[in-house]
């Protein structure tokens, strides 16, 4: 059952600028029929009764309780900066001079 024509492929092809040999076409026209074919064998199957899925496993997201742990202090943080001023790291400017 053939509902996609060369012709079709061949025109939608010129309207989008995309230069198909005769074989592309053929080929793209027998896969273009596939998908449309595939479309409707699940179109056949949907029915109101059957709710839409996304996933067909429910996933559940795992979240944990935030907890405050150890943390560095501010001097141990900045130990093996590079470079800092007072009690931050410093950086150099990325944006250049202008800003």
């Amino acid at each position: 059952m053939s509902e996609i024509s060369e012709e079709q492929v061949a025109h939608l092809a010129n309207l989008a600028r995309i230069a198909l040999t005769p074989e592309e076409i053929t080929s793209l026209t027998t896969e273009l029929d596939q998908i449309v074919d595939s479309i409707a064998k699940v179109q056949e199957v949907a029915t109101p009764d059957v709710p839409a899925t996304s996933h067909p496993v429910p996933l559940q997201n795992v979240f944990r309780d935030d907890v405050v742990g150890q943390t560095l202090t501010r001097e141990q943080a900045l130990a093996n900066a590079p470079e800092r001023t007072e009690d931050r790291f410093k950086v150099s400017a990325i944006l250049g001079e202008e800003q």
